[in-house]
């Protein structure tokens, strides 16, 4: 028994010390700074630079490399801080949760979300949330759905609000919350394109605006494009859907965006609808959560809201 309580106690130590030395070098990491993390930390220069020769040693690597304005990174550097970041940012959250007691007076949530399920649902949902629970602090990651889905499975996120197409995470709870429609729209340039039902090939003498690769819109289109024989290449990619409106608008070509946005703009014929002979593919708005993670008091609260308001917003449609 002495044996094994010796053990323990010496487990115990080593885990105090090894805590200890990813606490600084997060702080280091963070600043790209040891007088600034040491400040941050109470603490003196020499002392952070002390424990990082230690946790160099310990790991067999270098973490650093120094300059004359402060410390970057190395790959090894990175690929810790990766790591090290998320479980500091469960450690606050959970100390948040522990202080507040079951009060929602201090909880923050972390939203992924792209452009097109920003604007179509989750900024209304968050208007009418932050009315009833002015208390919950909301921080709102923009991203294309690849890199936000990414970025939810590497524990970035309480859970991501993103539009289909995507490849569910095999960890994900995902939710449908809403449909949409995707029409094809030009402006007062390509407004006699309106007169008439297209076939989809037609529209290749057109210069044509879409998402850039890498984003699921981009794949979706080119599927589908595909699946009726015809190559697939916007004429000019963008990296944000936000973009898309403003230069269809200013006749720079025509493009396929979701009914609810272009709607404003038909109805004062600075857009119009280009009718094609073709249903396009259905698209939808989904919350995506990690199943294996647990969530704040916070989260939880906006998750269930956001779900009631998505059934109700389908119901309306």
């Amino acid at each position: 028994m002495k044996n094994t309580y010796v053990i323990l106690e010496a487990y115990k130590k080593k885990m105090d010390i090894n805590f200890e030395y990813y606490k600084v070098f997060y702080y280091v990491a963070k600043y790209e700074n040891i007088t600034k993390a040491a400040a941050a930390l109470g603490s003196n220069q020499p002392n952070v630079t002390r424990i990082m020769k230690l946790l160099e040693s310990q790991l067999g690597c270098s973490l650093f490399i120094r300059g004359a304005r402060g410390v970057s990174m190395t790959e090894k550097g990175k690929l810790l801080f990766s790591h090290v970041e998320v479980a500091f940012r469960h450690l606050l959250s959970a100390q948040e949760e522990i202080a507040r007691q079951g009060s929602l007076s201090c909880g923050t949530v972390e939203i992924g979300a792209t452009e097109t399920a920003l604007h179509l649902f989750l900024l209304r949902a968050l208007r009418n949330f932050r009315l009833e629970f002015p208390e919950i602090k909301i921080k709102i990651h923009n991203h294309s759905t690849p890199e936000t889905l990414r970025n939810l499975t590497s524990g970035k996120l309480d859970f991501a609000v993103v539009t289909t197409p995507f490849e569910q995470p095999k960890t994900a709870l995902c939710r449908n919350i809403m449909d949409f429609e995707e029409i094809l729209v030009g402006g007062v340039h390509y407004q006699d394109l309106g007169a008439a039902v297209l076939a989809l090939d037609h529209i290749k003498n057109y210069p044509l605006i879409g998402l850039g690769r890498g984003s699921a819109t981009y794949r979706l289109y080119k599927d589908f494009f595909i699946g009726q024989g015809i190559d697939f290449e916007p004429d000019m990619e963008v990296a944000t859907s936000g973009l898309m409106l403003p230069l269809i608008e200013n006749n720079f070509g025509i493009g396929f965006v979701p009914r609810q946005l272009a709607a404003p703009l038909l109805e004062k014929k600075q857009l119009f609808q280009i009718q094609l002979d073709c249903r396009l593919p259905k698209r939808s708005i989904q919350v995506v959560s990690d199943k294996g993670r647990g969530k704040g008091l916070a989260a939880e609260t906006l998750l269930k809201y956001l779900k009631v308001s998505g059934s109700s917003q389908m119901n309306d449609v």
